[in-house]
């Protein structure tokens, strides 16, 4: 918004708003009222409408009751990361001081602060969703303190919306949804936008989550002869207000600037002067209103020129530099341009209207447009604004091979990773490739680059960085680390043996060292995340005579262990030689140092693994506290996206394997919440869904867990990623669960196969034998027992009670009816003194059928009440009650 009102002697008036401004004081009057209830109001139309005059009618109606602070995007600076977010939340924080500063911020000053520009920031890289989850809390605080301290809620204006830029916009679309709930207020104005680009988009998505949007119109005939006759008095004739009408289109601004022109030119308001009226309306826009500038002299007409290079909160000593003027004479220049309607304010100034912004810009000689913005990049580096200020005009200049520039756009691309904004960091590096770099940078811009990418697109991740990995200049751990960033970028792209052969690659190439332990250990994580795999076995064996016999004596080791302890348990080897090779990979049971949650070169992928091998392996508490580290360690860094979503899956599935199914739902759907705000199709979402559906079919929910699948399309085709637990098998249950039992069988076998090609035995971790011989007992029992028969075999041979218990309820549906009961009655025994409370409830629930006993019944409901598998409960009372008991 414009510090200032400019100095017109005509105003844009509120002609035929009445519903917006009606619309406008409800939602005031409800954010003042004792529910303090918020929300967004979005007014958008073509410029010149009166969007920014309704927005100064919010702010008078909200003045006496509430604390407004105002914002106005820019044509010039949408490049500008937070640009709009300093300009609403700056003003508020410029009341406290350093310690209540930080006190509002809480823990997230480190994170939130510098994307504001209250600090420097305290760490080169910022998750970007954990900056937007920052300013949502920065501003719920601010709201609450406002309204219980100040008593006046909290009014957030944003104009010209539309060239906002990309990460303000996209916080104020995810800020937006929780607007209700918040005693916060938003009322956003922007023209519309066509297209599919992402600023449309969210845009949209504003409109969607808006309680009011509505699309401006031009005022009628009738609307614009009231202004003409207001302004020129009642005298003036039909055909003068018809001319006006015609030539504006119903325009309010237009309208204003005629009709102020008319009064200069004192015109007469009659037919006769419809001639000069065309004229004069030429002059307002376009060509018309430069020739208008021009007319002003050369004075005023270069500090306008280099007003409008540098956009919106303009600097008059700046604009004087970059015109080449003393202050005194940008100072006579500005008051020229303020009696002609075309700047207003003082220091800083404004255009008075975007329109007039964009003519002026568009009318500087293309050339001398392209030197004024390198005039103003060094001008603002000699004002110690810094590169990442400088660097919106760097990006106008042309390539000149100039490593300074180079130099400039690097740092600014570093200033702006560690805001959060991975994006302008790579607009500013892929502006530096094209100056371009010296030969001996060009290897490291690309890293730089594709480092950025990962944040925003890992298919352009993966191409700058094979670029930069096919060129000299890329040496030592830099190498390493591209190669290991490049795997990644793959792997978020669904291809994880291409992952894998890059890392191989690289390391038939480097000299043996921890370099080369970093990318086998990356190689044998990736070929072992993939779906379907050559030679599983044979690489199983390869990574156990690696890691065996190593005692985790430093982090390569550990590493190796890590990643060793989580096949052993996929392959359903020893659960005690699993636990071993876990323990040996921790330090005291806790990630060792530089192998932590958090830790970028090993990943978080290392204490991962350990983690899903306890899980699956009777250990859901060392599990569950390993993941809790894993949340509060990404909190506390701030990286709420994809790694705090990751974090929340992983909990997910340690207390679905201790049988607390609604803790595990709990933890599932705010993965699946934090995920959902990153995109879809996603690794993490598939983990998250399979989880989820499992746990809705523990708990008897077969309906909600049909809507999970098809609404995240869990099914085949599979991705190229495993999916934890298995996805395949999971989907078959949820088949056999639905009645499809054709289908379930013709699922589970296939799964079958493919786990039993890679020696994927574990029985818990993928039950499709037991699953399977329970869809063909009916039918082929036979068939079925020999299934029953494998499933014991492998959870002999694994032997957790867990493993050994539910092969045993396999087992039991195949014997004789006394045999069955001593089976069901050693299942209950074995998950008895297992941590999976789900599997024991329903192997009581088996045997109290078996056995006809409404104790074992009883138990068993009450068991599968606490585990939160309320139908199983249902049945078990069901069966208890209508069922006598045996003699």
């Amino acid at each position: 918004m414009r510090p200032s009102q400019p100095e017109h002697r005509l105003s844009v008036p509120l002609l035929e708003r009445e519903p917006e401004l009606a619309a406008a004081a409800r939602a005031v009057d409800a954010l003042c009222g004792s529910g303090a209830s918020g929300g967004l109001l979005v007014y958008r139309g073509e410029s010149g409408i009166g969007k920014t005059a309704l927005l100064d009618a919010v702010r008078r109606l909200a003045a006496d009751r509430c604390t407004v602070h105002a914002a106005r995007g820019g044509e010039t600076v949408t490049s500008v990361p937070f640009h709009v977010v300093r300009q609403l939340l700056q003003p508020a924080l410029a009341a406290y001081d350093g310690d209540e500063l930080r006190r509002l911020f809480a823990d997230r000053y480190d994170i939130t602060a510098p994307a504001l520009g209250v600090t420097a920031p305290s760490a080169p890289l910022a998750d970007p969703q954990g900056v937007r989850d920052g300013l949502d809390r920065l501003v719920a605080r601010l709201a609450e303190r406002h309204r219980h301290q100040l008593h006046q809620p909290l009014v957030l204006l944003v104009d010209d919306a539309h060239w906002v830029d990309a990460e303000s916009l996209g916080w104020l679309a995810s800020f937006a949804v929780g607007l209700p709930a918040l005693p916060v207020l938003v009322v956003l104005a922007h023209r519309p936008r066509a297209g599919t680009d992402p600023a449309t988009a969210l845009l949209d998505r504003l409109g969607e989550a808006a309680r009011l949007r509505v699309t401006l119109r031009a005022l009628t005939a009738d609307a614009t002869a009231d202004m003409v006759r207001d302004a020129l008095g009642d005298e003036t004739d039909d055909a003068f207000c018809r001319e006006v009408w015609s030539l504006t289109g119903g325009n309010p601004y237009e309208t204003v600037e005629l009709l102020a022109k008319a009064q200069d030119r004192m015109l007469a308001p009659v037919e006769a002067s419809a001639a000069l009226l065309r004229d004069l309306a030429a002059t307002s826009r376009g060509s018309g209103l430069v020739a208008r500038l021009e007319r002003l002299g050369t004075g005023p007409t270069r500090f306008a020129w280099a007003a409008a290079v540098l956009g919106t909160d303009i600097s008059q000593s700046l604009a004087a530099g970059l015109a080449g003027m003393t202050a005194a004479e940008a100072e006579s220049c500005a008051q020229r341009l303020r009696e002609a309607r075309i700047v207003t304010g003082s220091d800083p100034l404004e255009f008075v209207h975007p329109l007039i912004a964009t003519a002026i810009y568009r009318s500087i000689p293309p050339a001398l447009r392209t030197a004024m913005h390198g005039r103003a990049a060094w001008a603002v580096t000699r004002a110690g604004l810094g590169a990442a200020a400088a660097s919106r005009h760097l990006l106008e200049i042309h390539p000149d091979d100039d490593e300074e520039v180079v130099a400039q756009l690097r740092e600014a691309a570093r200033e702006y990773l560690a805001l959060g904004a991975p994006a302008a960091a790579r607009r500013c590096l892929e502006r530096a490739l094209q100056e371009p770099p010296p030969p001996e940078a060009y290897a490291l811009v690309l890293y730089e680059l594709g480092c950025a990418a990962l944040f925003t697109s890992p298919s352009a991740a993966v191409r700058y960085l094979r670029s930069a990995l096919a060129l000299p200049g890329l040496t030592g751990p830099r190498r390493t680390d591209a190669t290991c960033r490049l795997a990644q970028a793959l792997a978020h792209g669904d291809q994880p043996r291409e992952a894998a052969r890059s890392v191989a690659a690289e390391a038939a190439r480097t000299p043996p060292g921890p370099a080369r332990t970093r990318l086998e250990a990356a190689r044998f994580m990736y070929e072992g995340f993939q779906a379907d795999e050559e030679d599983g076995p044979g690489r199983s064996r390869r990574l156990a005579d690696l890691a065996d016999h190593l005692p985790g004596a430093g982090n390569a080791e550990r590493a190796l262990l890590s990643l060793r302890a989580f096949d052993a348990m996929l392959r359903g080897e020893n659960a005690g030689h699993v636990l071993d090779l876990c323990a040996r990979s921790l330090a005291d049971g806790r990630p060792a140092r530089g192998l932590s949650w958090t830790d970028t070169e090993w990943g978080c992928e290392t204490p991962a693994v350990v983690g899903v091998a306890y899980a699956f392996t009777d250990r859901p508490d060392h599990a569950r506290a390993l993941f809790e580290e894993a949340v509060r360690a990404f909190e506390i860094s701030g990286w709420s996206g994809a790694h705090l979503a990751f974090a929340h899956t992983l909990l997910g599935l340690a207390h679905r394997r201790r049988g607390a199914l609604a803790e595990a739902e709990s933890f599932l759907r705010e993965a699946l919440r934090l995920a959902d705000r990153l995109g879809t199709g996603l690794p993490l979402q598939w983990d998250a869904v399979c989880l989820l559906i499992d746990t809705l079919l523990a708990r008897g929910r077969t309906a909600e867990a049909r809507a999970t699948a098809d609404h995240y399309r869990f099914g085949p085709p599979w991705p190229g990623a495993m999916v934890v637990p298995d996805g395949p098998c999971v989907h078959g249950r949820l088949l056999l669960a639905e009645g499809r039992t054709e289908e379930a069988v013709t699922e589970l076998e296939s799964a079958g196969r493919a786990l039993e090609r890679r020696g994927r035995l574990n029985p818990v971790w993928a039950p499709w034998a037991c699953d399977l011989a329970r869809a063909l007992a009916p039918t082929d029992p036979p068939r079925a027992a020999r299934y029953a028969e494998q499933a014991r075999v492998h959870a002999e041979r694994f032997g957790t009670a867990t493993a050994l218990g539910e092969a045993l309820r396999c087992a039991a549906l195949f014997a004789r009816p006394g045999e069955a009961v001593h089976l069901l009655d050693r299942a209950v025994r074995h998950l008895e003194a297992s941590p999976s409370a789900y599997e024991h409830a329903l192997a009581r629930y088996d045997l109290g059928l078996a056995t006809g006993s409404p104790a074992e019944l009883t138990r068993a409901a009450t068991l599968a009440t606490t585990c939160g598998a309320d139908t199983l409960a249902t049945r078990a009372l069901q069966a208890r009650d209508t069922n006598p008991p045996r003699e």
